[in-house]
């Protein structure tokens, strides 16, 4: 993970995988806003929530890229 210094590189559209899974079962999110806070929408049920980004970059787990449109 990146140091403190180091700003971990999110974008619109990127898949998460947290550590831990959400309520509905899905461990999957997708980054709808990025700045200070990360807006995330589970992938799962549609359930939009806010993160700060120090506390996202401790729950991540890997990073799926969004696949390019052909």
């Amino acid at each position: 993970m990146p140091s403190r210094f180091n700003l971990f590189p999110f974008a619109v559209g990127q898949v998460l995988v947290l550590k831990k899974k959400h309520p509905c079962g899905s461990d999957r999110w997708r980054v709808e806003r990025v700045g200070a806070d990360i807006g995330c929408i589970c992938v799962g049920c549609s359930h939009f929530h806010v993160w700060p980004r120090r506390q996202l970059e401790k729950a991540l787990k890997d990073v799926i890229e969004p696949s390019l449109p052909s």
